[in-house]
């Protein structure tokens, strides 16, 4: 091999010197500069010395001056104006043309390197420095959901941070941001490029300083719960980012993941099934009147009334129901034992005993206030039995991974003899085995009128309409879903209609289908997101969502308002509350019909009423209350 020649190593060296930086850039210019101010200043010394006086200036005794002089027009090129003499002239013309190369390459260098760091800074890779924050590692549609819930929590808080780390752009991440979520109020949203499941990506987000971290499954990932169990084993194994007591709430798309889920990461962490979460509440929504998806939606968000626990040592001793009458403007819904867990809906003679803390609805937690104890009126409602349930029969248009958890809930309901058809073109996940429910699988294009009306819908009393996301584009899906609505509300203007509960993926596309008078949408994308938040500032919501989403604890029913209050007479809410407590149930609100299609007015929902107020039921107006079926 030959032996590299001296050009050679120059050239390695330099390449090797350049890698380095800026600042090693800046400090050879720095030097190259100076080699050539006293090269250029010692020769010009020597020739103006041996030229005679008249042809040039008198350069000194000192070469020093010389080379001061040559490095200050290197630096001010306008200061040889007033030069005299050719030779001097041309000496200082020639410090002054290698000056200005050396000023323009130092403008370049210093430009370049801030122009690199704002573009470094662009990309989101510097720490982040806060405390008390909330985290969002991974990116999906939720996210404008959940950040805009975050931000409205954050209302009380004074200063607040949303902190994201994402394998994307921050650039990007900040416009859709600014585009779909627009002003936070107080609450800063600081976005970082990174893979949420690298350690040293992590680290850039202070998770071990923050008050919450939420793991949001990515979109367009081939395996989404994959990708959410290696984020929270990174963040949850490692000592410098996890610190004890860190909240995580994590987003999972299959039921065969939550068991490994929580085999590796203990107890550490809070786990949202995405398609189990929808599927309860598809339940709940066509098993209760119209407008229960309405009330699970203002109880998630936190705009409105929300729940809350709250200890009142002074109600100690006294029954369940002597604490729900205490409150003017909140409503007591259970209890949280010393020690324990939540207990929704307690027996009305259950004494709070001391360390008890209260569940409650409420505005805000500022205004949980004891006020004068009410007083019901005289209770002349009968406390009738209820009917025996008759069996049901229910239609499915579309498949999602919700019907597993759909199908198990609603076997859990009714009774013997009750059918369910599924009509899609999809595939149909695993279903699981039914005692109560008969179920058939057609696969046909459910959008198409014909075949529509083929299912005899007015032998039915419920159709579901599923949104097919998984399987086709978002978008296309919701077109799809309000193609079928309409359909469906062409076949009921001529016959019996049953109710019609319809999944949504977007929001905005809600409105749109209010011509099909719905009975109920349940937007899927924005309830996971919203429950995603509020567990995520509430760890101990988690229990009481899992009670009220399942078919064998107390849920949500709108009951008819005459349960409770007699036709034609006035009452306050108190009274109400004292009825229920008779039937074994909590009141909470109520729902005004000749507002159930009006969203000005929230379709008639009242949550939370103040309990001093008149209440003046019309005939189909119905009372909000936990029970258990």
């Amino acid at each position: 091999m030959a032996k590299p020649s001296v050009g050679e190593r120059f050239r390695y060296w330099f390449d090797n010197w350049m890698s380095k930086g800026t600042v090693a850039i800046m400090l050879l210019l720095g030097l190259a500069t100076l080699a050539f101010v006293t090269i250029l200043g010692v020769v010009s010394w020597i020739v103006l010395k041996a030229l005679p006086d008249n042809l040039s200036p008198d350069p000194g005794d000192d070469p020093i001056d010389m080379i001061w002089l040559s490095l200050m027009r290197t630096l001010d090129p306008g200061t040889m104006g007033g030069d005299q003499g050719w030779w001097f002239r041309i000496l200082m013309l020639l410090v002054t043309i290698g000056g200005l190369v050396i000023v323009a390459s130092l403008i370049g260098i210093v430009s370049g390197a801030f122009d690199g760091k704002i573009e470094e800074l662009r990309k989101g890779r510097s720490s982040v420095i806060e405390n008390d924050h909330s985290v969002i590692l991974g990116w999906n549609r939720k996210i404008f959901t959940v950040i805009a819930e975050l931000a409205t929590a954050n209302e009380s808080r004074g200063r607040a941070a949303i902190v994201i780390l994402a394998d994307k752009s921050k650039v990007e991440m900040e416009d859709e941001i600014r585009a779909a979520v627009g002003a936070t109020g107080r609450t800063s949203v600081i976005c970082r490029t990174g893979d949420p499941k690298r350690p040293a990506d992590l680290a850039l987000v202070s998770p071990g300083t923050a008050r919450s971290v939420i793991v949001l499954a990515p979109d367009g990932a081939d395996d989404p719960d994959a990708e959410v169990l290696k984020c929270t084993l990174a963040l949850s194994n490692s000592p410098d980012l996890m610190r004890a007591g860190l909240h995580i709430v994590a987003e999972l798309q299959h039921a065969a993941s939550l068991e490994l889920a929580r085999l590796v990461t203990g107890g550490n962490v809070k786990w949202v099934l995405s398609p189990d979460l929808i599927g309860r509440i598809i339940v709940q929504s066509c098993r209760g009147q119209s407008g229960l998806s309405t009330i699970y939606q203002e109880l998630l968000d936190f705009d409105g009334v929300e729940l809350y626990s709250t200890e009142q040592p002074s109600l100690v001793g006294q029954s369940f129901l002597q604490a729900q009458l205490a409150f003017a403007d909140s409503v007591a819904v259970g209890i949280v034992r010393h020690g324990g867990g939540p207990v929704l809906n307690p027996p009305a003679d259950t004494v709070l005993g001391h360390g008890d803390q209260l569940i409650v609805l409420a505005e805000d937690d500022s205004t949980i206030k004891l006020a004068v104890p009410g007083r019901p009126g005289a209770c002349e409602v009968e406390l009738l039995p209820r009917a025996a349930p008759d069996p049901e029969h229910f239609i499915v248009l579309g498949s999602s991974e919700a019907l597993p958890s759909m199908l198990h809930e609603l076997d859990t309901y009714v009774v013997a003899g009750s059918t369910i058809q599924i009509v899609t073109q999809q595939p149909v996940p695993d279903l699981p085995a039914c005692h109560n429910l008969t179920v058939t699988v057609t696969q046909a294009d459910h959008s198409l009128g014909t075949v529509l009306a083929g299912l005899g819908i007015a032998a039915h009393h419920q159709i579901i309409v599923l949104a097919e996301g998984r399987f086709i584009d978002p978008r296309r899906a919701d077109d799809r879903t309000l193609f079928t609505l309409l359909q469906l509300h062409g076949l009921s203007e001529d016959g019996a209609r049953p109710r019609i509960v319809s999944e949504m993926l977007d929001d905005e596309n809600r409105a749109l289908a209010v011509v099909a008078e719905v009975d109920d949408f349940v937007v899927s994308g924005r309830f996971v997101a919203l429950a995603l938040a509020q567990i995520a500032e509430n760890a101990r919501i988690a229990e009481v969502f899992e009670e009220l989403f399942s078919a064998t604890g107390n849920g949500i029913s709108l009951r008819d308002a005459a349960d409770y209050v007699p036709p034609g007479r006035s009452s306050d809410f108190y009274s109400v509350l004292a009825v229920a407590a008779r039937r074994g149930e909590t009141a909470i609100g109520y729902r005004v019909a000749a507002h159930a299609r009006d969203p000005e007015r929230r379709y008639g929902i009242v949550l939370n009423p103040l309990k001093t107020d008149r209440i003046d039921f019309a005939p189909g107006d119905a009372c909000i209350v936990l029970a258990r079926d």
